[in-house]
C-alpha cells in the first residue's frame, strides 16, 4: 500500500474511533449491573463493549469493504485475509465499569500480515495516538517520540497484573521486586493499549505484560515503532502479537527489561 494512502486510510479510521470514543463517554456511569456479563474468570463484558464494536466494524467495512477482521467481542465473523482489521472496542472494561478513567478504543490494520495503521483513542483526555507504516507516530495532530532515558533507575516501567493466568506468578512477582528496587517507579493502568500508546510518547519507558491477546496490543505495537521505540517477546524475538507477550520500550530502556525479563522467565 502508497503512504499516500494508509495516511487516509488512518485519518478516516480515526474518525471513526473518535465517533465510537464520544459514545463510549457518554454511557459511562449507566451500565447497571445486571447488563454486566462473565464471559471467563474477572473477565467481564456488557453491551456498551458489544455496542462500540459493531459501531466500529460498519466504519472500518466503509473504509476497505473487502477487509475482514478480528475482534474481541466476537460481534462479527473472524478471519483471515489481505486486509485485517484487529479491534478492542473497549481495552479496560472492568475500569470502565467501575468509573476509573483508563480505557481506550485499540485498533490495528494488517495487510499481508503486516501492521500498517495504528490507532489507540484514550477516551478520557480525548487522546487519538495514530500512526501508519513509515509515517511517524502523532498524538492529535503533534508528532510523538519515545523517551530518550536509557537508564534503568530513571526510567518509569508500566505493566499489568495477570487476572486469570496465574501460571507464571512467582516468575512475576520476582520481576516486580527487581524493578521495584531498580527504577523510578511501576503503573498499572489495566489498559494495554494505553500502556503502549504512553511508551509511543514518552511518558513511559517502557511496558511488558504477559498473558495478552493480540487485540490487546495491536492498536499500540506500530505506534510504539513508529515512534522510534524497539517491541519484542519476552525472549526478544518477534512473536509479540500472538504470542501473548510484550516488551515495548525506548531502545536504551527495551534492553534492560529484556535482560531482567528473560532471565526470571
Amino acid at each position: 500500500m502508497e503512504n499516500l494512502e494508509l495516511k487516509n486510510i488512518c485519518q478516516k479510521a480515526c474518525n471513526v474511533v473518535r465517533h465510537v470514543g464520544a459514545f463510549l463517554k457518554d454511557e459511562l456511569g449507566n451500565v447497571q449491573a445486571s447488563a454486566i456479563e462473565i464471559k471467563s474468570l474477572n473477565s467481564l463484558v456488557s453491551y456498551v463493549d458489544k455496542e462500540a464494536e459493531k459501531r466500529l466494524v460498519r466504519g472500518l467495512s466503509d473504509l476497505i469493504p473487502e477487509a475482514v477482521f478480528l475482534t474481541e467481542e466476537e460481534t462479527v465473523e473472524q478471519a483471515q485475509g489481505e486486509y485485517q482489521w484487529i479491534i478492542d472496542p473497549l481495552d479496560g472494561t472492568t475500569n470502565f465499569l467501575h468509573q476509573l478513567p483508563f480505557f481506550s478504543i485499540s485498533v490495528a490494520l494488517r495487510y499481508k500480515e503486516e501492521i500498517v495503521i495504528g490507532i489507540v483513542l484514550e477516551v478520557n483526555r480525548s487522546e487519538c495516538f495514530y500512526a501508519w507504516k513509515d509515517g511517524g507516530a502523532w498524538l492529535n495532530g503533534q508528532p510523538i517520540k519515545v523517551s530518550s532515558n536509557t537508564i534503568l533507575g530513571d526510567a518509569l516501567l508500566a505493566t499489568g497484573f495477570p487476572y486469570y493466568d496465574y501460571e507464571h506468578t512467582e516468575a512475576y512477582l520476582e520481576i516486580l521486586a527487581i524493578f521495584m528496587k531498580n527504577t523510578r517507579g511501576l503503573r498499572r493502568f489495566g489498559s494495554a493499549a494505553i500502556d503502549l500508546a504512553y511508551v509511543a510518547c514518552g511518558r513511559f519507558d517502557a511496558y511488558y505484560e504477559y498473558s495478552l491477546n493480540a487485540w490487546d496490543v495491536a492498536g499500540g505495537i506500530l505506534l510504539v515503532q513508529e515512534a522510534g521505540g524497539k517491541v519484542s517477546d519476552f525472549t526478544g524475538g518477534d512473536d509479540y502479537l500472538f504470542g501473548r507477550q510484550i516488551i515495548a520500550g525506548s531502545s536504551g530502556v527495551h534492553s534492560k527489561v529484556l535482560e531482567v525479563v528473560k532471565e526470571k522467565f
